[in-house]
């Protein structure tokens, strides 16, 4: 405070006009003395002596001739900084003036007021000392004077501008939830997560879907939305399967995740560690077969003649049940001369692995003959060189010999002298398959000739073996002799126009039209990309003798097949490939319980087999106890917590994928405020009934299935136990508060 009016000393007013009459009485008399003049000063004067005179002065802060007039001095006419000081207001009053400093300031004597004539001034006041000034989230910035409050990291304005006065404005800060993430089409999000400022989505595709090496990562911003990511998941596409050199790929094939590509060796190649094929894999590119086509190379030994015009060999085991085309080169000379008397070609088909053959060779002749492989085999030519017995050598009529040519064809050799003489053979042929119990080819017809060699070829089915017959008539004597003939199977395919129905049955047709029976040998092979220990392998065989057969396969649920159908009669099968549709997977192992108006422990998950189809997510619905008995598991309609405006519905709280969940299972706490993939787990409305729900999904090939078991009823739900925790924290929390004001107040 300023310092009071002055006139300190001035006498009482109820003496002032005794005083006066004194006054007048002395005027009279003559001139005032220096008690009179006193007498005289003003009300807001003093009376002073200077130079050996007593005058009146104006009291400090009034201006005036100290007699007739005093009047006040205003201060603050020169403006407030001047005389006060910075950041003050100036205010005068009779006789004086006192300083106050302005909002946001202090006097540095901590008083309300005061004069600046000791040296005090006012200083800036730190209201950001103050605490609770810009509220939860807020930040205060101090100024000269003032301060302003900005949102904290974290957080966001919502209401009022930036930055904002406590008192003035009405803006909040709100702490920054970016809410659901984006979706990436044919794309999930992986594990659980946070919406808060920082929070990280990390992204995958789908199984049969596969992306470049884009950002698979969306952080929440401190906008309050998710950077869009950037993951583009392409539906896998493994394109041709890739080439093998010496191969052929086989039927018709799938270029999707999983699908199997076959491949056969080229004619003279082979494969001996088993079958070649290659798998379209995650990465969208094929997985190459290790194993190869090498070139066939046939070793014939220990070559040995019988019988006179017999050859028998012998080919290295790897050749053997395995049919080949022999080559056999003959070349005769006369025994007194070099001059070439016999030369000739033919082809033997034989699987044997010690094959004969017998010759028409001239008596009395040295032969050379070479055995080589028919093209694309290859071998090293086996060459033996003998001399053939003299005719004389050989019995009278009624003697023949045979031998077989072009596999189907024999050639008759009469011994007899008498050339030109006619001769009549009679031919009974019988051939049967090993591997068909009511198959029968009989023929017979009988061979008038007068030549000295005679060719027959035979029309025999193929993959036969045959028992020929032959008997000369018209002879005393009549001979007879027998010989067997093993056809190869077809080298053409027989199968035609095979096709897929009913997911899992195979439909074909036979090239050929004769009404006979034909077996046919299937080999199934299943296989499952997402279960790699499985593996079902099925061989079995089937007669029939119908033109168009059918076939239904028992084949597993989501499994790739290849499929090869064999007639016993062809060398080559027909390899087809087909998938089937995923079912139900296994009902989730849950241990049921009810709760009645207590707390919700942790829920325990087990992992489900993946028996039907590969298992991709565990899902945990929320859904009013009264839509229990109504819910339909495959129903894709419940949304997620936010998205629906009344849970009346029900919701889905949490959701995992597959891979994320551990082998022995994982624990989850309904309502823990975190989210779980795309879906908020949001804490139970207190007092509502409720019934939880686990759903298994499993999703292949553009099939969903699911599966669904009720975990928990809730019976008038209540806090779950980690809420009550942290209530109880909050409490014990306030009360500590509380104790600690109390004890400052005291």
């Amino acid at each position: 405070m300023g310092p009071g009016p002055r006139g300190a000393g001035r006498p009482p007013r109820h003496l002032l006009p005794l005083l006066l009459l004194l006054g007048l009485a002395r005027g009279a008399t003559g001139a005032p003395s220096a008690d009179d003049i006193c007498a005289t000063c003003h009300e807001h004067a003093t009376c002073k002596q200077r130079e050996g005179k007593k005058m009146c002065i104006c009291k400090y802060g009034f201006v005036g001739n100290g007699r007739t007039h005093c009047t006040d001095k205003n201060e603050c006419q020169f403006g407030a900084t001047v005389v006060c000081g910075n950041h003050t207001s100036c205010h005068n009053t009779l006789g004086g003036f006192y300083c106050i400093c302005l909002e946001g300031y202090r006097a540095t004597n901590n008083n309300e007021t005061f004069i600046p004539n000791d040296g005090t001034f006012c200083t800036d006041i730190d209201e950001c000392e103050v605490s609770g000034l810009c509220r939860q989230g807020g930040r205060c910035v101090n100024t000269y004077g003032s301060f302003e409050c900005y949102c904290m990291d974290g957080y966001v304005p919502k209401s009022g501008p930036e930055p904002f006065h406590p008192t003035r404005d009405a803006t909040l800060c709100t702490e920054i939830d970016c809410g659901t993430p984006p979706e990436v089409p044919d794309g999930y999000i992986i594990g659980n997560y946070t919406s808060r400022l920082g929070g990280q989505v990390h992204y995958a595709c789908k199984e049969g879907f596969f992306s470049g090496p884009e950002d698979a990562i969306s952080s929440c911003t401190a906008l309050g939305t998710w950077e869009p990511p950037k993951l583009n998941c392409q539906e896998i596409d493994c394109g041709r399967p890739p080439e093998v050199p010496h191969a052929v790929l086989l039927g018709n094939h799938s270029s999707s995740l999983g699908s199997v590509a076959h491949y056969v060796c080229q004619e003279g190649f082979e494969s001996r560690e088993g079958k070649i094929t290659s798998v379209c894999t995650e990465k969208g590119t094929w997985r190459a077969s290790i194993l190869t086509c090498t070139e066939i190379i046939t070793e014939i030994n220990d070559v040995s003649v019988f019988d006179n015009t017999c050859m028998r060999w012998q080919v290295n085991p790897g050749r053997i049940n395995n049919w080949i085309v022999y080559v056999v080169y003959i070349k005769g000379h006369r025994a007194d001369s070099m001059e070439l008397v016999h030369e000739e070609t033919f082809n033997l088909t034989t699987n044997s692995g010690t094959p004969e053959v017998c010759l028409d060779l001239y008596p009395g002749t040295n032969y050379t003959v070479s055995i080589s492989t028919a093209p694309p085999g290859r071998s090293v030519p086996a060459i033996i060189g003998f001399q053939t017995a003299e005719d004389e050598l050989l019995e009278d009529d009624g003697i023949f010999n045979i031998t077989i040519f072009n596999e189907t064809c024999l050639k008759l050799n009469r011994h007899s002298r008498k050339v030109g003489s006619e001769q009549i053979y009679q031919f009974k042929v019988l051939g049967r398959r090993w591997y068909l119990n009511d198959f029968y080819h009989a023929t017979s017809f009988n061979l008038t000739t007068w030549e000295r060699a005679s060719i027959v070829c035979l029309d025999l089915y193929p993959a036969t073996e045959y028992t020929v017959n032959i008997t000369q008539l018209g002879s005393p004597e009549p001979r007879s002799e027998q010989i067997r003939i093993t056809t190869a199977p077809a080298a053409k395919q027989i199968i035609g126009n095979i096709s897929i129905f009913n997911e899992t049955c195979l439909r074909w047709r036979r090239m050929k039209t004769a009404d006979i029976e034909e077996m046919y040998l299937f080999h199934i092979r299943g296989l499952r990309w997402y279960q790699k220990e499985f593996a079902q392998e099925m061989i079995f065989n089937i007669t029939t003798s119908s033109q168009a057969s059918e076939m239904c396969l028992d084949l597993r649920p989501g499994t790739n097949y290849s499929v090869s159908v064999q007639a016993l009669s062809s060398a080559l099968p027909v390899v087809i490939s087909l998938t089937t549709q995923i079912t139900e997977p296994p009902l989730p192992e849950v241990d049921f319980f009810t709760v009645r108006g207590g707390p919700l422990p942790p829920l325990k998950l087990r992992t489900a087999k993946e028996e039907n189809g590969p298992i991709s997510s565990y899902q945990v619905l929320v859904v009013p106890l009264a839509l229990q008995s109504t819910f339909s598991c495959d129903s894709e309609g419940t949304t997620s917590f936010f998205s629906n405006t009344s849970d009346a519905d029900g919701y889905v709280t949490a959701e995992l994928l597959a891979k994320d969940v551990p082998d022995d299972g994982m624990e989850i706490t309904v309502g823990d405020r975190l989210y779980y993939g795309k879906y908020y787990n949001a804490p139970l409305k207190t007092g509502n009934d409720y019934c939880i729900i686990l759903r298994i999904t499993s999703e292949w090939n553009k099939v969903r299935r699911c599966s669904c078991a009720v975990w928990v009823q809730v019976k008038g739900s209540s806090l779950t136990l980690q809420q009550m925790v942290g209530a109880g924290l909050v409490s014990m929390a306030v009360v500590i508060v509380l104790t600690f004001l109390s004890f400052l107040a005291v």
